[in-house]
């Protein structure tokens, strides 16, 4: 996942006003650019916000009185790399640090940070001076195009009161959205078992857990924790009650939270005209309308539908021939598939997803994925030390290997922890100008079992080390055009294309030049997680097209009531709706930055699965790769994605390989 902030419809994020050195190693790169905050207390939260604000301010004054000449989009660039440079830490740090109270401090710098930049996304000044430019090649035509329709997009062509209204609007919905996060991650929910209920589980994952006075042990929702249980539990009820609890983390009270954020969306969109919030955001997506995405969905739902039903067939007899009981007595639940998926993968292709975690330590992936990057792309990464939020928090130097040019820096935080942000996703939040010679930083955060990853989990850190590489690798004119900045429907491909290489064999023996030590993958083992993988193609389709539908529904004219449509919709699938769960609870790409755009993941698939082609056979071809990284990686949305794809293959894109994977 991408964290993408809704102001210029770009990821909006910077770097620090607290600096703290980083240093480097003997000899080695350097941490490029300033470093990130050491904020230790509310206090240095607030006065850093304080700090920030009154510097885009004055930053914002002398903006208004540059002339609209050729030279314009430069300064504005600079004061959106000024204002990145205040924002910035403040919206990520809200997610990762340790001390709530610091968190607490930084959420209410964000909601100021929120109302600053709606104020400025409808400055008329710098909309009449955005209009009045001439640009000077395609690549300012392109700056400009997306700077004009996202003060249009603000309201600054609104009416006075209409404006006021717009502004309220997205004040709110971006404090509701903050609180429907904050809900979900400072959640402390633990799930009691008892130890007869956790047979099937490894050891290692609740042996050393806390226990309650009953001496049951109590799991957290973290991935970590969650997956052994749902996976590989013998007992149903224990199954069951894991399933459930995840299935309403956030609650009611995100239920309601959901409710508002979509009803003043459509409020919002309906000040400029348009029936409703998806078609508002789609006019500006590759998309370009709701129906459209509404009618590739409904071709994704025509090719998996068989597929989905094959799969939960087998998941069906699976159960039967496990309990010993008649086919047309057995119910498949929710709760069982992931359980019953693995014991057919054990069944069928006798690999187990725990097997995985000896070969693949934690810090020796991270390390991989960042081999597989410099042997395609280039670059080199060096650890640099640096204080940061967290003591296992790292960061990375990212450099050019033949010049040794310095490119960007990369700060990765692996663990799960009380408080911290509990998926997987990437925060751009420095973007790179080669006019200004502003070096790019990112974050990625994961929540990884310590003892090891399994191959999914290590393509889940393959697909966010993708947006890492799309953020570091971009060398835009301007910042504000700087790597994810792109159309959302196409931003999840350079990070979807990555997937399928874990699977390589090639790929996977670089695993062996970062750990010597670590006993490599057997070949026969990747080619049976490869046909297991194939296994649930059509029911792990199916479900991210109900996701995707579900979103624009909720977006859509009506804005109906969350649960009602969900319950609607899940109800109408083959495993049902589930009563007393309320899934959309939890549903923050749809609360945050992906609301009207959950349909991105699969149309970028499309996309991704296409740009595989140029990989064929040769998945780490440097020459391809290098091609690949200033052609689509380094443009990031300074050219449109149509071209970007168009630069790189050499033809149109097609849905070809996308439909030909569903089929086979």
């Amino acid at each position: 996942m991408l964290v993408v902030n809704s102001w210029f419809r770009v990821s909006m994020a910077c770097t620090a006003i607290v600096l703290v050195p980083l240093g480097a190693w003997a000899d080695g790169p350097s941490w490029p650019g300033p470093a990130f905050p050491d904020w230790r207390s509310p206090g240095q939260v607030k006065q850093a916000c304080d700090a920030g604000l009154r510097q885009a301010g004055a930053a914002l004054r002398q903006l208004e009185e540059v002339a609209p000449t050729a030279g314009w989009i430069a300064a504005y660039d600079a004061f959106y790399a000024t204002t990145e440079d205040a924002h910035g830490p403040v919206e990520f740090i809200r997610h990762v640090h340790p001390d709530a109270k610091v968190r607490d401090a930084a959420e209410a710098c964000e909601l100021r940070w929120q109302d600053f930049l709606t104020r400025v996304g409808q400055n008329e000044r710098l909309y009449r001076a955005a209009r009045a430019v001439e640009p000077a090649d395609d690549i300012d035509r392109e700056a400009l195009r997306q700077t004009i329709e996202a003060f249009e997009d603000s309201g600054v062509g609104l009416a006075p009161a209409r404006r006021t209204r717009a502004r309220e609007l997205a004040n709110r919905i971006s404090a509701l959205g903050q609180q429907f996060d904050k809900n979900i991650r400072d959640s402390a929910t633990r799930v009691p078992f008892t130890p007869a209920e956790l047979v099937g589980v490894p050891a290692a994952v609740w042996k050393g857990a806390r226990r309650d006075a009953q001496g049951r042990v109590l799991l957290g929702l973290d991935y970590p924790s969650y997956y052994p249980v749902v996976e590989h539990a013998q007992s149903p009820a224990a199954r069951e009650r894991m399933w459930r609890a995840k299935m309403n983390e956030g609650g009611a009270a995100n239920i309601r939270l959901l409710g508002e954020i979509t009803r003043l969306r459509r409020d919002y969109a309906r000040l400029f005209g348009s029936d409703s919030y998806a078609d508002f955001m789609l006019r500006r997506r590759m998309a370009r309308d709701t129906a459209s995405a509404q009618r590739f969905l409904d071709d994704v739902q025509q090719a998996v539908r068989e597929g989905e039903q094959r799969d939960l067939a087998a998941l069906r007899e699976a159960k039967a021939r496990h309990l010993d009981q008649p086919l047309d007595k057995t119910t498949l639940e929710r709760w069982d598939v992931l359980f019953y998926t693995e014991r057919l993968r054990k069944e069928r292709f006798t690999v187990d997803e725990e097997s995985f975690r000896p070969y693949f330590p934690p810090q020796e992936s991270l390390q991989f994925v960042m081999r597989i990057a410099e042997t395609m792309f280039g670059v080199r990464y060096t650890p640099v030390p640096a204080k940061l939020w967290h003591p296992e928090a790292q960061a990375y130097a990212v450099s050019d290997a033949t010049t040794g040019k310095p490119l960007a820096g990369l700060i990765v935080d692996l663990y799960p922890r009380d408080g911290k942000y509990g998926h997987a996703a990437v925060w751009s939040y420095r973007s790179g100008s080669t006019l200004a010679g502003r070096l790019p930083q990112a974050a990625l955060v994961v929540n990884f079992d310590r003892k090891g990853l399994t191959i999914d989990e290590l393509d889940t850190l393959l697909h966010e080390f993708g947006h890492a590489l799309h953020a570091n690798l971009s060398a835009t004119r301007y910042a504000l055009n700087a790597g994810t900045s792109t159309q959302q429907d196409f931003v999840e491909a350079p990070s979807q294309m990555l997937e399928d290489w874990i699977f390589d064999r090639p790929v996977l023996k670089l695993f062996t030049e970062v750990c010597p030590r670590c006993e490599p993958v057997p070949d026969e083992l990747v080619e049976k997680a490869r046909a297991a993988r194939e296994f649930t193609k059509g029911s792990l389709t199916a479900r991210q097209h109900l996701y995707a539908a579900y979103d624009l529904a909720l977006h859509g004219p009506d804005a109906p009531e969350p649960m009602a449509q969900w319950r609607r919709m899940e109800g109408a699938t083959s495993l049902g709706h589930v009563p007393g769960t309320m899934f959309p609870a939890a549903f923050s790409h749809v609360a945050g930055g992906y609301g009207a755009g959950y349909y991105g993941y699969l149309w970028s698939l499309v996309v991704a699965m296409d740009l595989r082609t140029a990989f064929a056979g040769k998945r780490l071809d440097a020459t391809v790769g290098r091609r690949y990284r200033d052609t689509v990686l380094g443009q990031g949305g300074q050219r449109p994605p149509q071209q970007l794809v168009h630069d790189f293959l050499g033809r149109d894109t097609s849905p070809k390989a996308f439909y030909d994977y569903l089929a086979r």
